[in-house]
């Protein structure tokens, strides 16, 4: 390799592990997304080296491994770690250098975060427990819907007619999918009700203002989410580039910050 510094960020969520290889420019080397099955730890050593290979460097060229999300504790190659929270700050900032509210929505609790014109974060906000697993109910109606979770968005997009599916609680959401099934509601309606139901939990959160941008696994498989936040708030919404890699980018980002090496040029990808 060049004299270029490598980081790596790993985000260990409970749906995927994500893995992003920076350069001190700021630049994306490469990245792996592998879907959590059995073990955190086995996963995150199935999808460090694909990582690696993608950027096309070598673990000794690595200077810092930096891991978060929910299983963080399940990096053993890590050389430091921090908070989903500024690593999702972290990761948007790296896009837009500005101060912003950031909605991180994955697997889990939904969050609004405040972020300055340094890109910390200021304020936090989520979501109440019983409304929490987001992305894991998406995945529940999909399954129940009979369909991939990547097409429950092209499903939900061919209807305008939304069933009314509730936001206040995970639990009772996914029973009220399985009523509408059997009431003969179309699946198109359910999954439009479905998707405006996350919207309702992410909206409920509050203290939304612009610029609203949006990181996590549900932005990017589920952009009518976001359109359906957009509409009932009236905010401009709009998902990081890559947003389910946010996390990792972050991470791959606080590398560098931790051993205070200045990326040569903000926001590179």
């Amino acid at each position: 390799m060049s004299d270029k510094k490598i980081g790596v960020g790993i985000d260990v969520g409970t749906e995927c592990i994500k893995v992003v290889v920076l350069d001190d420019r700021g630049t994306l080397l490469g990245n792996s997304i592998v879907a959590r099955r059995g073990y955190f730890q086995d996963r995150v050593s199935e999808a460090f080296p694909v990582a690696l290979e993608d950027a096309q460097v070598d673990a000794a060229d690595v200077c810092g491994i930096c891991a978060t999300g929910f299983a963080e504790n399940c990096v053993p190659m890590a050389t430091t770690s921090l908070g989903e929270t500024a690593c999702h700050a972290l990761g948007a900032f790296h896009h837009y250098p500005e101060a912003m509210c950031v909605i991180d929505i994955g697997g889990r609790d939904p969050k609004v975060i405040r972020v300055d014109d340094q890109g910390r974060p200021t304020a936090i906000q989520t979501l109440r427990r019983c409304a929490a697993g987001i992305g894991t109910f998406l995945i529940y109606a999909a399954r129940h819907l009979d369909v991939h979770p990547s097409h429950l968005q092209e499903m939900a997009a061919r209807t305008d007619e939304a069933c009314d599916v509730g936001s206040y609680c995970s639990m009772f959401s996914g029973q009220d999918i399985l009523e509408k099934l059997r009431e003969g509601v179309s699946r198109e309606s359910v999954a439009l009700g479905c998707i405006n139901s996350i919207a309702d939990r992410v909206i409920e959160i509050g203290r939304l203002t612009d610029p609203v941008y949006v990181t996590g696994g549900v932005a990017e498989y589920f952009p009518g989410v976001l359109k359906a936040i957009s509409e009932k708030t009236g905010l401009r919404v709009a998902a990081v580039p890559q947003p389910i890699l946010a996390g990792a980018t972050g991470a791959a980002l606080w590398v560098f910050q931790e051993q205070n090496i200045s990326l040569s040029q903000q926001g590179a990808n």
